[in-house]
C-alpha cells in the first residue's frame, strides 16, 4: 500500500512529507470464507486499507516504528478475525546522507502478546 505522510524527526519531513509503503500480512482462518464465499466470514480488506491509510496519513510521528505499532494495534483491535499481524513500514526517502534502497521497520504482533520487534 502506498500513502503520503508527514512522519520523521526533522522539520522538513513534517512540512513536506513523503511517500510511505506498507506491507501487511494478516493471519486469520480462511477456511469458512473459502467454503461459503461470504465476505462476513473473512476480513474486509477494504476496511483494513482504510484503517492503515488513516494512520499513515494521520497524526505525524517521529519514528516509523511508532507508525508500524499503531497499525498493528488498530488492526488487531478493530478486526476480531485477525489473530496475528505482520507490518513493514517502508520509508524509501529517509533523510540519510548516502546511497540506500529503503529503510523499513518490521514488527509482528499477536492478540494479547507483545511478540517480537525487528528493525531493518
Amino acid at each position: 500500500m502506498e500513502f503520503y505522510g508527514f512522519h520523521g524527526c526533522l522539520p522538513a519531513e513534517r512540512e513536506k512529507g513523503q511517500k510511505f509503503f506498507v506491507d501487511l500480512t494478516l493471519f486469520t482462518d480462511l477456511k469458512k470464507a473459502g467454503k461459503t464465499d461470504n465476505l462476513t466470514d473473512t476480513v474486509n480488506y477494504a476496511e483494513v486499507y482504510t484503517s492503515v491509510k488513516n494512520i499513515v496519513e494521520g497524526t505525524p510521528r517521529n519514528l516509523i516504528e511508532a507508525v508500524a505499532e499503531s497499525i498493528a494495534e488498530e488492526v488487531l483491535a478493530d478486526f476480531p478475525k485477525v489473530q496475528r499481524v505482520a507490518v513493514t513500514l517502508h520509508k524509501p526517502s529517509a533523510p540519510i546522507g548516502g546511497a540506500f534502497e529503503d529503510v523499513a521497520a518490521s514488527i509482528v504482533r499477536e492478540k494479547g502478546d507483545a511478540a517480537c520487534t525487528r528493525v531493518i
